[in-house]
């Protein structure tokens, strides 16, 4: 996927983020299975999803909690992606393995743990592929910009910023999710913003609304976490929507993207085997 210098959209496959369109990437938090994959992207991708999400390569909390299949994760992203036609934006944790997870993805995640890993930033800024940063549990907007900075210095202008929630002292969500940083970071930058309502609740129950606030809020786009077993996810379960949820909070967010004057973005179809209602559908401001 190819994005233009901030919010003038660039496009491979027809997808486009930025600009005047609204983009859903979405998928399981971690890749478990070929089976468990495939049943996920298939979902996502027919009920409207323009890219599929996945981590292989995991960082986690605890050395005993799963770390993600690594590459042979990657090889089954790979295969879902050619079997729905979604591209794939997948976690990189080690400047090491940045040339590996390239051949396999269209979007390279720097997450929010490694967000000041500044070896990593240097690395995905001379892959010379777009970029997903995650914002840092604990950093400032004036430090996730510097953090971009450190990728474009590498010549890379194709980077996404996700706002994915804050350290709070309340522990009634997983992070405080902070939608002012949308409007913050549109007036501070011309890079797309998007919002991962997952992350910033920890809680299935508030991603569809934090998902239509964000939206409102004038995200470019979203990152949700789909799961068709969320009580047997290898990891952060209880934030994965089912797939029929997500395809109803799809159904929502397609009747507020015409109001909010944004596009619907998705990969040509010619590039999807798999359709989906708005495939028949116009949406225009």
């Amino acid at each position: 996927m190819q994005l233009g210098s901030g919010h003038e959209h660039g496009s491979q496959n027809g997808l486009e983020i930025g600009g005047d369109t609204f983009v859903v990437m979405a998928g399981p938090c971690a890749v478990e299975s070929a089976d468990q994959l495939h049943t996920i992207a298939a979902a996502v991708a027919g009920a409207g999803a323009a890219m599929l999400r996945g981590g292989a390569f995991k960082p986690r909390t605890s050395p005993e909690s799963f770390q993600g299949l690594g590459v042979a994760g990657l090889e089954l992203l790979a295969a879902a992606s050619r079997a729905t036609g979604l591209p794939v934006v997948t976690e990189v944790l080690d400047p090491r393995d940045v040339e590996t997870v390239a051949r396999h993805a269209a979007m390279l995640q720097v997450g929010s743990r490694n967000m000041q890993n500044f070896p990593l930033l240097r690395e995905v800024g001379k892959a010379g592929m777009p970029v997903l940063l995650k914002r840092g549990a604990a950093a400032t907007i004036d430090e996730l910009l510097h953090a971009s900075d450190y990728i474009r210095r590498e010549g890379n202008e194709q980077i996404v910023l996700c706002e994915r929630g804050v350290r709070s002292f309340d522990p009634s969500t997983r992070y405080l999710l902070d939608l002012a940083a949308v409007p913050v970071l549109r007036e501070r930058t011309d890079l797309p913003v998007i919002v991962d309502p997952s992350h910033g609740t920890g809680r299935a129950a508030l991603v569809a609304p934090m998902a239509r606030a964000a939206l409102v809020a004038g995200a470019d786009g979203l990152l949700i976490e789909v799961h068709n077993s969320p009580a047997t996810a290898l990891s952060d379960g209880p934030q994965a929507l089912r797939p029929h949820e997500f395809a109803e909070l799809l159904a929502d967010l397609r009747r507020l993207v015409p109001l909010c004057r944004r596009r619907w973005s998705r990969p040509s179809a010619e590039n999807r085997a798999t359709s989906s209602p708005l495939d028949d559908e116009v949406i225009a401001p």
